[in-house]
């Protein structure tokens, strides 16, 4: 392993760290049949929508979920395996 490898690993962990995009990716995996939009994640955190849209952003920027569009709501999806490996090696769902 070289050195970059450890600076993807970190970079991932950083943004798995925050509390609301933790929940957004869990939230997004256990609806991920059923759609998971920005309504649904913006009433289970309690927090704005703009709040929402801007870890949605972190996180497609990070190649982490993928977002498509349905009529007027976009459903997100987690693309990355490695997050999924890690929240379900925390036993987070």
């Amino acid at each position: 392993m070289q050195i970059r490898d450890f600076e993807r690993s970190s970079e991932l962990l950083k943004l798995l760290g925050h509390p609301a995009r933790l929940c957004i990716l869990i939230g997004i995996l256990e609806k991920e049949n059923a759609g998971c939009n920005v309504t649904y994640m913006q009433s289970c955190l309690n927090i704005p929508q703009s709040t929402v849209s801007q870890h949605l952003s972190k996180l497609k920027a990070a190649g982490l979920i993928k977002g498509e569009r349905n009529g007027l709501e976009i459903q997100y999806t987690v693309v990355n395996k490695d997050v999924e490996k890690i929240i379900r090696a925390l036993d987070l769902i």
